[in-house]
């Protein structure tokens, strides 16, 4: 998590130019945001992209990888492939066919010196209806690292992401469940009603642009039905169309950073475990 005023990694921070990639602003917009995503996460996490196998991964992951980590983390993987996607081939194989992954307590050993059991979290990244890519998210093994109270009681949130952009969406959803949150996303809020009604959930998350219906009336009526609901907005827009909301809720400027998020999230679990 980054400190206050002070920028969190991005795409931005490196020079692409030299890297098989090339300039990143010609990249597809799915792998732009897996990638924004990936290096402003604070959990070791690789990104295995194309048919060229392509390599990204952040800095948290170059602390495990060590000398091998470059000054830009982009590049073709080598022939031997990365510890976390060579321990867990299997969980790799069926991302890369569309499938969400979760490999718990997988051995993984990065070099003579280093080596441990990580939960691996794998995501297929979409792009044009097909999987382009994958994520590789690594956390500390459950079953070796038991989680701290507080920590547990925030990851039984249970968030609803309205968002009309299905790529956004499905990326948003999959690492809130990486990060112990469940997640369920939905792209019309007539849509979010339904599962509003079916299921409790703890948090609407909602873009304030929406078809057929504003993300703000949607979290008016949600909040009439459900009053126990915490609401979090995400705007391209700003503040400007949420000044006269009659109802709490929490606001996130477009386009915003991963741990952003999660400050909220932690908001709206430090009020629950307050009954506030």
């Amino acid at each position: 998590m980054s400190a206050p005023g002070k920028s969190a990694p991005s795409v931005s921070t490196y020079d692409w130019s030299a890297s098989t990639l090339g300039d990143a602003d010609r990249w597809p917009p799915s792998l732009r945001l897996a990638a924004e995503l990936m290096f402003n996460t604070p959990l070791p996490m690789l990104l295995q992209w194309g048919p060229q196998s392509i390599l990204l991964c952040n800095a948290a992951y170059g602390v495990l990888a060590g000398p091998a980590f470059g000054r830009v983390p982009g590049g073709s993987v080598p022939a031997v492939m990365p510890p976390p996607l060579h321990a867990a081939q299997d969980g790799a194989a069926r991302a890369w066919r569309g499938e969400a992954v979760q490999a718990p307590a997988v051995p993984v050993q990065f070099g003579a010196a280093s080596a441990g059991q990580y939960d691996l979290h794998f995501t297929p990244v979409v792009e044009g209806g097909a999987v382009a890519g994958i994520l590789c998210a690594l956390a500390p093994a459950t079953a070796v690292e038991a989680q701290p109270a507080a920590a547990e009681e925030v990851g039984t949130l249970s968030v609803l992401v309205v968002e009309d952009n299905l790529d956004s969406q499905y990326l948003v959803c999959e690492m809130l469940k990486a990060f112990g949150y469940e997640a369920d996303g939905v792209a019309h809020p007539d849509d979010a009603l339904a599962r509003l009604a079916a299921q409790r959930y703890h948090v609407l998350f909602t873009d304030v642009s929406l078809p057929g219906m504003s993300g703000v009336d949607l979290a008016r009526e949600a909040m009439r039905l459900y009053p126990h609901l915490k609401v979090i907005f995400a705007s391209g827009y700003g503040d400007m169309l949420l000044k006269h909301l009659d109802f709490p809720y929490q606001s996130l400027q477009k386009p915003y950073e991963l741990d952003q998020l999660q400050n909220a999230l932690n908001t709206v679990g430090d009020q629950l475990r307050a009954g506030t």
